[in-house]
């Protein structure tokens, strides 16, 4: 969901999606065919007419080759500035944004509820993703080739692939995720 404008100079993540799909000098159908999603979709999230779901940010953030913090933050923006964001499945608090030379790195504080599977679409060539949970039980990686990760211990995956999260069980699943993107040499 996006987050309500702090000033009248904070750009909206409709206006930082614009910014970038123009960047990249892509037009509204050509990325919304790259990421999977109705041009009709794209128009609202552009004009902040609908909200994106996690899923739908994924997407778009994997189809640009952008972290997904490209989406919910302007640069230098401290990470409580991202609004949560809600998938069928998942909702993600962004926690912290690090950034090393060639690859940016974001954590994030999740929540799996119960008796629903999130499909996240693959993400940029490179990306990987890291969960710890904390409490519950959950199901993550790779579609077709999960793993069950309970409390205390730690997964890893490539998510250049389409992946999936689900809690088993009726417990919510409260985990950290990190997710480890590299970034295009300039």
């Amino acid at each position: 969901m996006d987050a309500p404008r702090t000033s009248p100079a904070e750009p909206t993540v409709g206006e930082r999606l614009r910014r970038l799909r123009q960047e990249r000098g892509l037009s509204l159908s050509a990325l919304a065919r790259s990421a999977g999603i109705g041009k009709a979709t794209l128009s609202g999230l552009e004009h902040d007419t609908r909200n994106p779901t996690l899923e739908t940010l994924y997407a778009i953030a994997g189809a640009l080759g952008v972290p997904l913090t490209a989406l919910l933050l302007e640069p230098g923006a401290p990470p409580h500035a991202a609004a949560d964001v809600r998938g069928s499945a998942v909702s993600a608090t962004l926690l912290e944004v690090f950034h090393e030379p060639g690859v940016t790195f974001e954590l994030l504080l999740m929540r799996v509820r119960p008796g629903a599977v999130q499909t996240s679409p693959a993400h940029a060539p490179g990306v990987t993703e890291h969960v710890t949970v904390f409490r519950g039980v959950l199901r993550v990686g790779p579609v077709g080739q999960p793993a069950t990760v309970g409390p205390g211990q730690h997964h890893s995956w490539r998510a250049d692939v389409p992946h999936s999260y689900a809690a088993v069980g009726d417990e919510e699943v409260v985990s950290s995720l990190l997710i480890r993107s590299p970034r295009p040499a300039a």
